[in-house]
């Protein structure tokens, strides 16, 4: 499993992604679920993946393959390179992930397997607004807005409160980092399958280019740091509660 987090702000966007795959109890191991395409100056697209392995990587083998034709001036149809609008560049992405499932879904369902994929897609192509997209198994997608701003995938029921609570459209990039990371790290202690390294990738709107790139391994002391500091401040927050019906009640 894994846990990937995308935030639509005002200042751009906000990518996050744990490193974790499992494939057993038995074999954990590390794969890059945060990759950043920039196929012309004016366009750049940060892809966070989840969901079966060799899907992924499959569906990754063919935009490059798309975009090494593009370039080489023998375009294969539609790909990063050509779409005029983001929504577009959504949709290329849901036909190639439901063309990989439909080609082994056979072969899976024989072992009780699952090809299913789904990922999010953040960027921005010039004269367009940036934006964030969902894109699920099935190949359709949908769009984050200022009052739905953060999408989630693979494990996400365990990172969700604090972007419910204290996430919004108008935070600073740096604000909603700290919360993505925060985010992961809550997930991180529910959840075994999901774990660092961390991978976080900050784009400022109408930049085209990302603006900071961080992966934080584990034992990192920053992540040790925040995760200390949100745990006091939740103990802080619980004893300032207001006291039941059949407690003292505090001197004033």
């Amino acid at each position: 499993m894994t846990y990937c987090v995308g935030f639509l702000l005002k200042e751009g966007l906000v990518m996050c992604a744990d490193s974790r795959t499992n494939a057993g109890v038995d074999y954990i191991s590390s794969y890059r679920k945060l990759h950043v395409f920039q196929p012309a100056p004016d366009r750049l697209f940060i892809l966070l993946a989840a969901g079966n392995l060799a899907t992924t990587q499959a569906i990754l083998n063919w935009i490059r393959r798309d975009l090494n034709a593009a370039a080489d001036g023998r375009p294969a149809g539609p790909d990063l390179l050509t779409c005029s609008h983001l929504f577009e560049a959504a949709a290329y992405i849901g036909r190639l992930s439901v063309a990989v499932q439909n080609e082994n879904e056979s072969a899976l369902k024989q072992v009780g397997a699952s090809g299913e994929a789904t990922f999010i897609l953040g960027g921005q192509i010039a004269g367009h607004d940036h934006g964030l997209y969902r894109i699920y198994a099935q190949g359709n997608a949908i769009m984050a807005t200022p009052e739905t701003p953060f999408l989630q995938i693979g494990e996400s029921k365990y990172g969700k409160p604090p972007l419910d609570v204290v996430g919004h459209y108008e935070m600073s990039l740096e604000d909603a980092t700290r919360l993505c990371l925060i985010s992961q790290v809550i997930t991180r202690r529910s959840n075994l399958t999901v774990g660092p390294p961390f991978e976080v990738a900050l784009y400022p709107r109408n930049s085209l280019a990302i603006s900071q790139h961080l992966r934080l391994e584990r034992g990192s002391k920053l992540l040790g740091e925040m995760a200390r500091i949100w745990a006091d401040s939740q103990r802080e927050a619980l004893s300032s509660l207001p006291r039941l019906p059949w407690e003292p009640q505090p001197l004033s």
